[in-house]
C-alpha cells in the first residue's frame, strides 16, 4: 500500500487519512474505521481491492495513527486547553464531520472493526438524524464493550465488587502511563496480534512497526487513558435498535475478545440483515485474511 496520507484539520486537531479513488464507481464512498490501538494502515489488504466498488477512505481517529493525540479529559473532568474527551460520540462526530465536509458521493458505506464498529454505528445514527442515509453498515468483530456499566449485571460477582476500585485506579495518570509504557513494546504488540490472529497469518514486521510507531508519539498514552475509562459509553446493540440503515456482521469464529455467541444474538435486531462467520479467524479478520473479507464485502455491495 503506497497511498500518501493526507491531513484534515478537525476541531483544531490534525487528523490523517488515506484516500484511494475508484476508477469505476465514484458515486459511492467506503469509509473504513479502525479499532483501538490500530490505524488506517490496518486496512492495508482491503483499500485497493475495495476501491473497485467505490472511493475508499481509511481514517486515523483522534488519538491513533498519525492523527493528533491530545491530552485526555474524562467526562467528569474539566477540559483544559486543547484537551479531548475520548469516546465513541467524539470519534463518531469526527467521522460524521469528515463525511459531510470531504465526501460528495451519493452512497455511503461504513465499515468498522472492533471499537471502530461502534463508532460506525453512531456515525450512521448521526447521518440518519441529518437526513443523509447510509447505504450499508458493515461491522467486523464489533466491540461488545463487556466492561461497560450497563452490562454490570452480566459480570462475575468479584468483577462487580471490584469495579469501583478499578475505576478510581485507572483515572490516575501515574498508573495509565506506566501501564502503557509497559505495553507499548514491539514484543508485546506481536504477542497481542498473535492472540488476535489465531492463524498467525499477516502478523508481520510491517504491521508491528506501524502500530509501534504511533505508540511513541507524544501523549499516545492519553488516548489509552481515555479509552480504558469508557465505563459508561455507547453500546452497539442500543444504537442499532434506533437505526434503519441495513447492518451486516462479519465475525471471526475464533475471536478471543468478542464472543461469536453474543454477536449472533444481535441478528434479532431489525436492522441487522446478515451475519457471516469466518472459520478459524480472530478479532481482525480483515487483516488476517483480507481476501476472504474483501470477497464478503464485495458480495454485500453487489447485492
Amino acid at each position: 500500500m503506497t497511498y500518501q496520507p493526507q491531513t484534515w484539520t478537525w476541531n483544531q486537531f490534525n487528523t490523517s487519512f488515506i484516500h484511494c479513488p475508484s476508477v469505476d464507481n465514484r458515486s459511492r464512498a467506503i469509509i473504513l474505521i479502525h479499532g483501538f490501538g490500530a490505524c488506517k494502515e490496518h486496512w492495508r489488504g482491503n483499500i485497493e481491492i475495495l476501491s473497485q466498488h467505490g472511493d475508499v477512505y481509511a481514517m486515523d481517529l483522534v488519538g491513533f495513527g498519525e492523527s493528533a493525540k491530545p491530552t485526555s479529559h474524562l467526562k467528569d473532568e474539566a477540559p483544559s486547553n486543547g484537551s479531548f474527551c475520548y469516546g465513541i460520540e467524539a470519534w463518531a462526530q469526527q467521522v460524521t464531520d469528515f463525511i459531510n465536509q470531504k465526501i460528495n458521493a451519493e452512497k455511503i458505506i461504513l465499515a468498522g472493526n472492533s471499537i471502530g464498529g461502534v463508532v460506525a454505528c453512531q456515525t450512521a445514527k448521526n447521518l440518519e438524524d441529518q437526513g443523509r442515509q447510509v447505504e450499508r453498515l458493515i461491522l467486523i468483530d464489533c466491540a461488545q464493550r463487556e466492561i461497560d456499566d450497563k452490562r454490570l449485571s452480566e459480570q462475575p460477582p468479584f468483577r462487580r465488587l471490584s469495579k469501583p476500585l478499578l475505576k478510581k485506579l485507572v483515572r490516575q495518570r501515574w498508573l495509565t502511563k506506566g501501564l502503557y509504557t509497559t505495553l507499548a513494546k514491539k514484543g508485546i504488540i506481536k504477542k497481542v496480534l498473535e492472540l488476535a490472529y489465531p492463524t498467525k497469518q499477516n502478523v508481520d514486521d510491517e504491521l508491528i512497526n506501524v502500530l509501534y510507531r504511533a505508540t511513541q508519539d507524544k501523549n499516545a498514552d492519553e488516548a489509552f487513558r481515555g479509552f480504558i475509562n469508557l465505563f459508561d459509553d455507547l453500546l452497539a446493540p442500543d444504537i442499532m435498535k434506533e437505526l434503519s440503515t441495513p447492518v451486516h456482521l462479519i465475525w471471526g469464529e475464533k475471536d478471543p475478545w468478542e464472543p461469536l455467541a453474543i454477536a449472533k444474538t444481535w441478528t434479532s435486531i431489525d436492522c441487522v440483515k446478515s451475519i457471516k462467520v469466518l472459520p478459524d479467524l480472530g478479532h481482525c479478520p480483515h487483516d488476517e485474511s483480507p481476501q476472504m473479507v474483501n470477497s464478503e464485502i464485495a458480495t454485500l455491495l453487489q447485492a
